[in-house]
């Protein structure tokens, strides 16, 4: 059922979302370890209610 939905976006369109999955993910824990907790939380993570992706074609 999914693969209907994702059949009618473009190729372009495709590789910029799963590039945004990609960078939706939480601080991996050796960076966390490795800074001495300055660094916690990963910058790029969104949340899907709270701020939408603005991707086009």
């Amino acid at each position: 059922m999914n693969d209907d939905l994702m059949g009618k976006k473009s190729l372009t369109k495709k590789m910029r979302l799963g590039k945004a999955r990609k960078k939706n993910r939480r601080m991996p824990i050796l960076a966390v370890v490795r800074t001495h907790r300055r660094v916690q939380q990963n910058k790029f993570q969104r949340d899907w209610r709270r701020r939408k992706l603005r991707i086009k074609d």
